[in-house]
């Protein structure tokens, strides 16, 4: 009888709470004259605004917010959001109970105002000890498509794209490292809009399509990082692609030299793409535009500007894992010193691993439960998880190199000693499989302390240049 009782009471209070949530939603409603409807598991406000003429806002005018109280609903999250600027669109995600998913989307108006959302938002307190996380959000219109025949040419890729899917805009390929007539192994599909780009990534789903007779991988690719206007104005190094493996960074420095001599600070070099520092913006901005499409030792180079990586972002990306060359500090060292000069004078090689230094991505969870008796387990390959189960670096890469049908990395164990007699220590990374086609091993040029830092940094380093 007393269970009873409390379930009647627990109940009753639920209802209450939906009553009081109803009537703070209608007053929202009516004070700002913005609709609200529900549909599909989620409950949109606004889309448009009222009065709004033309179309809906650009790209970039949306962000992602995570890590909302189950119980927190628009009357709460409209006046927060709305510190940063008009919103078009607030979907906030709904379970069937009534409680909503702890995620939303809010449209804004401008980009500027998204960024603004990002800057004062992100970590904050939005109830006692509850934080929110807001972050840019993009319609993805990218796919990833890789096992492609390598001596298949840009225009082929693209016909025979457009010939089983539509709404395509264009087909990014890039030269291999080692030889420019032939291509990486893999190109990236962009489409019209996220619709085109999800039903052409069912349409592709490996088995029902095989081009040239070849079964192909799908995947979403990474959409491109979203830096601020303001930050860009600052920018004033050039992130050059499609170099040889032979070019030197003296070379690479000789050339961009040419135009206006001594203008280049310095040059680094990462395979065949590298990062060209120049002391002055406008010099840079000048350089990209004359070097943009010129030959370098045979080689027709890309040239843009490098856009910053966030130091405090952690080295994955949240969607299929691929790991953008640009990503010069994906290391997550605090210094950018030569190693040489660790093994003089001893310095900080902390690295920022997996949440020790920077916030692990929200939607990895890293918990442990209580198994409880009777529960059933049912064996199963790691290979057939989502890349949000993987943490490390080390299990990516074995994922990776499995995915791509390559042979398991191996890792040989090097060592040196510092002046003040410490062992350092550092990984090459050997996977054979790629032997007859690339670069097969790789070592970062950082030492480590410990054989874990060691065996993750390698891993990282591997990751990048795949």
């Amino acid at each position: 009888m007393h269970e009873e009782n409390k379930a009647v009471a627990n109940g009753c209070s639920k209802i209450r709470r939906g009553a009081q949530n109803g009537a703070a939603l209608l007053a929202l409603m009516e004070k700002t004259g913005y609709s609200m409807v529900q549909q599909n598991g989620q409950r949109k406000f606004g889309g448009p605004p009222p009065g709004w003429e033309g179309p809906p806002p650009p790209r970039g005018c949306e962000v992602f917010v995570g890590k909302i109280p189950r119980d927190m609903y628009e009357d709460e999250l409209v006046p927060v959001f709305e510190r940063a600027g008009k919103i078009y669109e607030l979907r906030l995600m709904m379970e069937f109970s009534g409680e909503n998913r702890g995620y939303a989307f809010v449209m804004y108006t401008t980009k500027e105002e998204a960024q603004l959302a990002i800057k004062i938002l992100n970590n904050y307190e939005i109830r006692p000890g509850k934080f929110i996380g807001v972050c840019v959000s993009l319609d993805n219109c990218r796919l990833f498509i890789g096992a492609i025949p390598k001596d298949k040419k840009k225009e082929e890729i693209l016909n025979e794209m457009k010939k089983v899917t539509e709404g395509v805009v264009d087909v990014i390929v890039y030269p291999n490292a080692t030889d420019k007539t032939k291509n990486r192994g893999f190109a990236f599909v962009e489409y019209e809009s996220h619709r085109a780009a999800a039903m052409a990534r069912r349409r592709l789903i490996p088995g029902t399509f095989q081009p040239w007779g070849h079964t192909i991988q799908v995947d979403w690719a990474d959409p491109e990082k979203v830096v601020d206007e303001e930050t860009m104005q600052r920018v004033k190094v050039l992130y050059v692609r499609n170099l040889m493996i032979s070019t030197t960074e003296d070379k690479i420095k000789a050339e961009f030299n040419k135009f206006k001599p001594g203008v280049v600070e310095r040059v680094k070099k990462l395979r065949d793409y590298a990062f060209v520092h120049f002391f002055h913006r406008e010099d840079a901005v000048a350089a990209m535009s004359v070097m943009n499409g010129k030959c370098i030792d045979g080689a027709s180079i890309e040239v843009t500007l490098a856009k910053p990586v966030n130091k405090e972002s952690s080295w994955k990306q949240h969607f299929n894992g691929q790991i953008s060359p640009s990503s010069e500090n994906l290391l997550g060292f605090p210094n950018k010193e030569d190693y040489s000069k660790t093994l003089g004078k001893p310095a900080s090689l902390s690295v920022r691993l997996n949440g020790q230094h920077s916030p692990a991505p929200p939607e990895v969870e890293r918990s442990t439960y209580p198994i409880f008796p009777g529960i059933k387990l049912t064996p199963i390959s790691m290979y057939s998880l989502k890349l949000s189960h993987f943490s490390s670096a080390v299990m990516h890469l074995d994922y990776f190199c499995h995915k791509n049908s390559w042979a398991p990395p191996e890792y040989c164990l090097y060592s040196t000693t510092s002046q003040d007699g410490k062992v350092l220590l550092v990984y090459k990374v050997l996977i054979s499989s790629i032997a007859d086609d690339s670069q097969s091993y790789f070592m970062p040029e950082k030492l480590c302390t410990t054989v874990e830092d060691a065996k993750e940094l390698a891993a990282q380093f591997t990751l990048l240049h795949l």
